[in-house]
């Protein structure tokens, strides 16, 4: 039987290929915006990662905990409570409420479909083809913390790109504290990911490192922009200073963070490769002037 060091040969070859293929036709450079307009983009993400980890947690949302915060923003489609263990129910938990207390205000609750049913068309579409039975993120501790790994990671590189281009003081130190803790997250969520590593993620004949390569792939696929997202065992070449297969935390070669844009973090979650048309965890497009700019240039 292959090992995962080389299922993750092959989807990281696969991955070059095309995007070697369609080359960097997108934007894929910095934008122009001011302080406020970027930070309120990331909020889209930090109200995404909140009422998934809430629902899952308790069973209950932001309207229960802090209805302020989603600023009379739609209710989520699909939450629910997830099946999961004692010791992972209580992690979450910790991360939620960190979550609550630095979400920074400023745009309404965008509408969010965090349903099984999409997250299934997430999966079949990293994989390649219809899982059967459908991929169910609440059905147990594994799939949660599968369904977690598609989610979190796009804030964490989304918050590196933004940094650099903060103009004010005090907008740099707020977002560089919410990266330290999107980080902190990120790396709680992969390795206890890690320790399943080579698990089998049932009914499925596909292993935990093979789930999140097949993410990180298509990821790195509906961005167009490059290998900026790593699974958990990758190849040699994409290893920390090239020196190992094992890849806990997600970082270049030089064992420096990936940054993206705004417009390829809107291809990732929209599901669909496109900035302009909503989709996948925003039905109805993400909020703030930025996300809302790339959809009036929709229509």
């Amino acid at each position: 039987m292959a090992s995962p060091s080389l299922y993750a040969r092959i989807l990281f070859l696969l991955s070059l290929q095309l995007i070697t293929i369609a080359g960097f036709p997108h934007h894929c450079g910095p934008i122009e915006a001011n302080d406020k307009d970027r930070i309120q983009f990331a909020q889209n993400l930090e109200f995404l990662e909140t009422e998934f980890f809430l629902n899952s947690a308790f069973g209950k949302g932001l309207d229960a905990f802090a209805p302020e915060l989603a600023k009379v923003g739609p209710p989520p489609i699909g939450a629910r409570k997830a099946n999961l263990d004692h010791v992972t129910r209580r992690i979450i938990k910790e991360l939620v409420i960190r979550k609550l207390v630095i979400s920074v205000g400023g745009i309404p609750r965008p509408l969010l479909d965090i349903n099984s049913e999409n997250f299934a068309k997430l999966f079949d579409k990293a994989v390649g083809y219809c899982l059967d039975p459908p991929f169910d993120p609440c059905a147990d501790t594994t799939n949660f913390l599968l369904a977690s790994y598609a989610i979190p990671y796009v804030g964490l590189v989304g918050y590196v790109g933004t940094i650099p281009y903060l103009a004010n003081f005090t907008s740099k130190i707020l977002v560089a504290s919410l990266l330290g803790v999107e980080s902190g997250q990120e790396a709680v969520l992969r390795a206890l990911l890690y320790e399943k590593a080579c698990e089998k993620v049932l009914p499925y004949d596909i292993t935990v490192a093979d789930f999140t390569n097949m993410i990180s792939g298509l990821r790195n696929k509906l961005a167009k922009c490059g290998i900026k997202d790593e699974g958990l065992i990758v190849p040699l070449e994409l290893g920390t200073e090239n020196r190992t297969t094992s890849n806990i935390l997600s970082a270049d070669t030089n064992s420096l963070s990936y940054a993206r844009t705004p417009p390829e973090i809107l291809r990732i979650v929209y599901g669909g490769g496109d900035e302009h048309k909503p989709g996948g965890f925003f039905p109805e497009g993400a909020n703030g002037n930025i996300a809302r700019s790339y959809l009036s240039k929709h229509h």
